[in-house]
């Protein structure tokens, strides 16, 4: 039996590492005696996370970058290079939602989400890509179930991982002849942060109602030995809850289902109000 690809000693970039997923996933990578950069606006939460990895007997630095900011990127990659040496894998996992009615919401709304979910995995990538190329190695892209399908009120956030989706099905062929491979992680529902964070990308304790209930969530721990399972396999998708297989699958099998069910929920919603 052949054995399963080893990450010790692998130099792994996460983005938007301070909470939820991405800080799940370093605490695994760490496990696994990877040298981890984690990248995050929260310093103060990713040093707590680093002394967390550190525990675990494997280096891991901290490094303060806003995605949407280019040089951050640039003075990033310097530091990882100083400390940790080239990048074998990149996880651009910084991200947020932008969430409300359509007639609510304004361009700027559009902007901003785009900035952080679709030109901020572009700097990620474009800072990194010389590195994967010396490496011969591996790109992961966290999207989202609703990279596939769309539900009313989540247009913004919907948009920016359906642009993901097309993103990493493109760099996936067009990466083969340098030998990088390129994962798409399109989780459903998980227990993170994300209902913290308003529509300014600001975290905030008075909480948005949950978009599906508790039975068909997923906490941040399991999500993230699903995403190292993958990652080691180098799956070119992983799709992760059941709600989110389940919504995917429909949607590729039966188009227009899901579209008249949402239409018919959301009608029955607006007319109790």
């Amino acid at each position: 039996m052949t054995a399963s690809p080893s990450f010790k000693n692998k130099v792994v970039i996460i983005t938007g590492a301070s909470s939820g997923i991405g800080a799940a996933l370093a605490l695994c990578f760490a496990k696994e005696g990877a040298k981890l950069a984690l990248l995050a606006r929260r310093q103060d939460r990713l040093q707590a996370l680093v002394n967390d990895c550190q525990a675990l007997n494997t280096q891991a630095i901290a490094i303060g970058c806003d995605v949407t900011q280019e040089q951050d990127q640039s003075l990033a990659i310097e530091k990882i290079h100083e400390q940790l040496g080239p990048v074998d894998i990149v996880i651009a996992n910084a991200g947020f939602g932008v969430i409300g009615n359509f007639e609510a919401l304004n361009i700027q709304d559009y902007q901003r989400q785009f900035e952080t979910n679709v030109y901020g995995v572009l700097r990620t990538i474009h800072a990194t890509l010389d590195d994967l190329k010396k490496t011969k190695g591996q790109l992961v892209l966290v999207g989202s179930a609703l990279g596939h399908i769309t539900i009313p009120q989540y247009t913004p956030y919907s948009m920016s991982k359906h642009a993901i989706t097309s993103l990493a099905e493109s760099l996936y062929i067009e990466l083969a002849p340098f030998d990088i491979n390129v994962t798409l992680i399109s989780p459903g529902y998980i227990n993170t942060e994300f209902r913290n964070i308003n529509n300014f990308g600001q975290y905030e304790e008075n909480t948005r109602e949950h978009a599906a209930p508790a039975a068909l969530r997923m906490n941040a721990e399991q999500a993230a030995h699903i995403m190292l399972k993958a990652i080691r396999h180098k799956k070119r998708e992983c799709i992760i809850t059941l709600f989110g297989k389940t919504g995917v699958w429909l949607n590729r099998l039966f188009p227009g289902l899901l579209p008249r069910y949402f239409r018919w929920k959301f009608a029955k919603k607006i007319q109790k109000h």
